[in-house]
């Protein structure tokens, strides 16, 4: 299994960071690599992804919405992908957001990610585009 663990402040309350998270029919906004996720059930959805031109499609279900503070999902077969955001009140006006994401690579291209840490940098790109999307 690979790992990895990021944060990111944002310049927005936690209320609000948590609310742009939790629509999770906007995470093709800030995750490159995110084609389009659909909603299939209450807390399923599938997903589509495009990861160094591969394409792959997967069931998902959120395992946790605590609001203000928590969001949790993991795969339902086929890809093995769990994940965990967390939500910190720094100030009335600030937030800080906890990624942590465990995988199991699958093919030359993710192993070579996991092995490199170019996840990591993958995951960096997208808190940024995320902070972006959230502070606008």
């Amino acid at each position: 299994m690979a790992s990895i663990v990021e944060t990111l402040d944002i310049d927005r309350p936690v209320a609000h960071t948590y609310a742009v998270w939790a629509d999770v029919e906007r995470w093709p906004e800030f995750l490159h690599h995110v084609e389009r996720v659909e909603r299939t059930g209450d807390r399923t959805f599938h997903w589509w992804l495009r990861v160094a031109g591969a394409e792959k499609a997967f069931e998902a279900e959120l395992t946790e919405l605590v609001p203000d503070q928590r969001i949790a999902w993991k795969t339902l077969g086929g890809v093995d992908h769990a994940g965990v955001v967390t939500f910190h009140e720094t100030s009335d006006t600030t937030s800080r957001v906890a990624l942590q994401i465990e995988y199991q690579p699958d093919g030359f291209v993710e192993h070579l990610g996991a092995i490199t840490n170019l996840d990591h940098v993958l995951a960096n790109y997208d808190l940024g585009q995320f902070k972006a999307l959230a502070e606008s």
